[in-house]
């Protein structure tokens, strides 16, 4: 099984420049956009891949 790398909200909307906010709201309105994954009761990340894979989709390069 590999390990995925995960980040945070802020970490997600650095690497995408946008706010936090748009993140957020990206993720409840965009059917497009991945969906964060809960890993505990506080926990929500996005998994660095399935970001790269939106990125690819729309023709962005973000680095």
């Amino acid at each position: 099984m590999t390990p995925y790398t995960y980040l945070t909200v802020r970490q997600a909307a650095a690497r995408l420049a946008v706010s936090v906010p748009t993140v957020w709201r990206w993720a409840r309105e965009r059917p497009d956009f991945p969906k964060p994954h809960r890993l505990g009761p506080n926990c929500t990340r996005w998994r660095l891949s399935d970001l790269e894979a939106w990125e690819a989709q729309r023709g962005e390069v973000v680095s």
